[in-house]
């Protein structure tokens, strides 16, 4: 087909206006506004497709479309990974998918047989492309300043020392400007929450997380807990550049992530945990580890238990007692390019299972390895009590 340039736009623009509200229904649905900003992403990049197209092309063969798309969907993406516009892979390429397909019905079905003249005019729609690329325009302003309205509050925590515990029971972005520290740890209980650049000193929990959905963490440090460093139930939750050390007391550890197996996955990404009992540790849950420095630990470095679907990759394990990395009690855990160094066995406990294992599956769990670093640890890496290992396909 023949496109002008005002066809492109005109086609593009109208062919968008149901995708765009289908991204406010979601955006609504999930409240988060990463469906509008992926939908913002797609019109712009496709406009900019239309402009150097129509430079390069003065006719278009059908077969074109789907390389262009693409290209197209490769631009958006790398837009999307360098504005940290939070979208699940999978859903933004099936609503690109889906929005292409659309557009594609249209422009080859419905445009020419609601307008006739629409081959010859190149793909102009006339007063009602106007009106429709006008909506479409206005729709996504209205939208995206609501969506941006909508968006949680930033507080800032000032330089100095806060008495907590904070509770933070609304939405919210809680950034800590340098120096800020809380004694006597903070407890979040709503939704869509971010903790960003803030010291926790002391505490039953350094920071405590009960039922709530989208809570980042991002370079908190935690010292001196005595239970856990970081104690999230019943949440989903993504951790990211911390630090947890200097436990207070005998049973504390560093991160437990627990009961949330029917919820989103959680992350725990680039973390340095230092004694402890256990380091990283996950009961009932989908979580992806990965990345993390766990040293110093009395009883596990990292423990995946109760059932949990966890994917352990790329963490450095060291110098801790009984065992490196436990996939327990009918979990099921891909253990895969990991470093344990120096898990010493546990000689007073009597206890089998701490003798010194980088990598256990323990009870009735799956265990599946790939490429692990494995050295100064006497007991290997080994299954006990009906667990399974099986290497990486």
């Amino acid at each position: 087909m023949s496109f002008t340039l005002k066809g492109r736009i005109e086609s593009r623009l109208a062919a968008t206006l149901a995708p765009l509200f289908v991204a406010c229904g979601l955006a609504a649905a999930v409240t988060e506004w990463w469906p509008l900003a992926l939908a913002a992403t797609m019109i712009g990049v496709g406009l900019a497709f239309d402009v150097f197209l129509d430079r390069l092309l003065d006719y278009q063969p059908g077969w074109l479309a789907l390389p262009f798309a693409t290209a197209e969907l490769g631009a958006i993406m790398a837009i999307v990974y360098a504005l940290e516009i939070a979208a699940p892979f999978f859903s933004a390429l099936a609503f690109f998918a889906g929005s292409w397909l659309f557009a594609q019905i249209l422009t080859n079905a419905v445009f020419p047989y609601l307008r006739l003249s629409y081959g010859e005019e190149g793909g102009e729609l006339g007063r009602a492309g106007i009106a429709l690329s006008v909506i479409v325009l206005l729709s996504l302003a209205l939208f995206g300043g609501v969506a941006l309205a909508m968006q949680p509050p930033t507080v800032r925590l000032s330089a100095g020392i806060h008495e907590g515990p904070l509770v933070l029971a609304r939405a919210q972005n809680l950034v800590g400007e340098p120096g800020a520290v809380v004694r006597g740890g903070i407890v979040v209980t709503a939704d869509n929450v971010t903790i960003e650049n803030v010291t926790v000193v002391g505490g039953e929990n350094g920071i405590e997380i009960d039922d709530a959905m989208n809570v980042t963490l991002d370079h908190v440090r935690i010292s001196g807990a005595e239970l856990d460093g970081i104690h999230v139930r019943r949440s989903s939750v993504s951790i990211r550049n911390c630090l947890v050390h200097s436990p207070a007391g005998e049973y504390a550890q560093g991160i437990d992530i627990s009961f949330g197996f029917d919820l989103a996955a959680s992350v725990v990404e680039d973390c340095t945990v230092i004694g402890g009992r256990e380091g990283i540790v996950t009961h009932f849950t989908n979580a992806r580890v990965s990345d993390n420095r766990v040293s110093g630990t009395s009883l596990r470095a990292l423990t995946l238990t109760e059932m949990s679907m966890a994917v352990v990759e790329g963490n450095d394990v060291r110098d801790s007692l009984g065992v490196g990395i436990f996939c327990g009690d009918y979990s099921e855990c891909e253990i895969d390019d990991n470093s344990v160094d120096g898990i010493r066995p546990d000689d007073a406990s009597g206890d089998k299972s701490r003798m010194g294992f980088a990598i256990l599956a323990h009870y009735g769990a799956k265990a599946v390895l790939g490429d692990n670093e494995v050295s100064n640890s006497p007991g290997g890496t080994g299954a006990l009590l009906g667990a399974r290992i099986s290497a990486r396909e």
